[in-house]
């Protein structure tokens, strides 16, 4: 059974909640990226204009890479919260990996 891209994405994503390897919410999001804890930074494809350009600003400011994916409900099921408009990956094995899978899903 092969599994499609955001499939392994989405699992991915759980291996790092159960790791402890991420952080979702806009304040643990924040604060991993000022405490430059974060080193990938996945914004929900769906969130919020605002929103979306404040998780950028806070990306180029303390230089960390980011993409757009998922959407809200799927980013936050995989996290097992309710849904999530960013999340941030604090393990570079992980980030890797996710900046990987993304690249190959556009």
């Amino acid at each position: 059974m092969a599994f499609t891209n955001e499939q392994r994405i989405t699992n991915l994503l759980s291996m790092a909640q159960r790791a402890r390897r991420i952080v979702s919410g806009s304040f643990a999001v924040e604060q991993a990226m000022k405490k430059k804890q974060a080193v990938y930074l996945l914004i929900a494809a769906d969130a919020a204009d605002e929103s979306k350009k404040t998780y950028i600003g806070l990306a180029n400011r303390y230089e960390v890479p980011y993409a757009e994916g998922l959407n809200r409900e799927v980013l936050g099921s995989c996290l097992g919260k309710e849904y999530r408009a960013a999340a941030a990956l604090t393990d570079a094995g992980f980030a890797k990996k996710l900046h990987q899978l993304m690249e190959e899903s556009l």
